[in-house]
């Protein structure tokens, strides 16, 4: 029989609700404290939530670097060469370009050119900021650029329990992953496990909600209007199946065929260029691997084939909207 102090205890929770941007530092937090071997440096890791590591693991583990993204990338690389396993933090994924030879050149090769002599487990934190009036050079979704350089790992979660598990996964594998976030989403909110070993795996996509006319897959910061497209379809009685692929590479091809085997119909959704996108790589393999699956031409949805423009007005149409979305989705479902 339980006493009272037995009934009145507090029950451990088994998950907690924390923001997208939270569990990234917390899921950094777990890591840290793990594994010695995990370190952080970047640009500003102090002002996006990095002084709470300071605080609790020190500056001898978390370094503000100078604005010089190739030299501290490469130093991270050597870390990693060495035995450390470092969290590169660029600030906004536009600088990715900065570094991108040591990423390309160095990252992704040197366990190919070594025969497997050597790991680099680094992981590299690109936030994207493609809103705000932040123009060309500040507003770029560059993730699909680096999927097509072999040796990389990419993901890109959207909501807050699948960054902590994905982050932690990156973290703890042995070759370089790329992180692409939407700052969009650092505000919102969901349940997360409190368990620090629970991880998500890298390669499995989200099934984000069920439906039976229309597969939708949303890429990143699109999974937004996507959400809301689909509760407004909803209330006219049409079912979308929504899917977060979560890792963009390897993307997980077999999940896709899976939701396009029941509905018949497809539309991708990605705020990246048009050209060589996320979206015209799974819309190339679903044509490739699962043509006789389709009742009806793959929709990709996208930024046009320019720059990011300055302009409020011009910048509010220029990515994949809800109204957009609502009008692919009833086009695909025209008789």
């Amino acid at each position: 029989m339980q006493t009272n102090a037995q009934k009145l205890a507090v029950t451990p929770r088994t998950y907690i609700q924390m923001t997208y941007l939270d569990a990234i530092m917390q899921a950094q937090l777990e890591e840290m404290t793990r594994d010695e071997r995990v370190i952080l440096m970047g640009e500003d890791v102090e002002v996006y939530g990095g002084g709470k590591l300071i605080e609790q693991l020190g500056r001898n583990r978390v370094w503000n670097t100078p604005i010089s993204e190739g030299s501290f990338t490469g130093m991270g690389i050597g870390a990693a060469i060495n035995g450390l396993r470092p969290i590169i933090d660029l600030t906004m994924a536009s600088f990715v370009y900065l570094a991108s030879d040591q990423i390309i050149n160095q990252a992704s090769k040197l366990r190919y050119m070594t025969g497997g002599q050597i790991n680099i487990p680094i992981v590299v934190r690109c936030c994207m900021y493609p809103e705000g009036n932040n123009a060309a050079q500040h507003a770029d979704r560059p993730y699909p650029s680096f999927m097509n350089v072999p040796g990389l790992k990419i993901i890109s979660p959207t909501s807050p329990a699948d960054i902590k598990g994905l982050m932690k996964s990156a973290i703890r594998d042995d070759d370089p992953v790329l992180i692409f976030e939407d700052n969009r989403l650092w505000a919102v909110k969901g349940d997360l496990s409190t368990d620090p070993d629970h991880v998500i795996p890298i390669g499995k996509a989200d099934l984000k909600r069920e439906g039976k006319d229309v597969t939708l897959i949303a890429i990143a910061g699109a999974i937004r209007p996507t959400i809301e497209a689909v509760n407004a379809l909803a209330e006219e009685g049409i079912s979308v199946e929504v899917i977060d692929p979560r890792t963009l590479k390897p993307l997980d091809h077999e999940s896709f065929k899976t939701s396009v085997a029941k509905t018949g119909r497809l539309v991708i959704v990605d705020n990246a260029h048009r050209v060589c996108s996320v979206a015209s790589e799974i819309a190339a393999v679903m044509a490739e691997e699962a043509f006789d699956l389709l009742k009806r031409p793959i929709i990709r949805l996208s930024a046009p084939d320019i720059h990011v423009p300055f302009s409020p007005a011009l910048e509010q149409d220029f990515y994949p909207t809800k109204d957009g979305i609502i009008a692919a989705v009833r086009r695909l479902l025209q008789t």
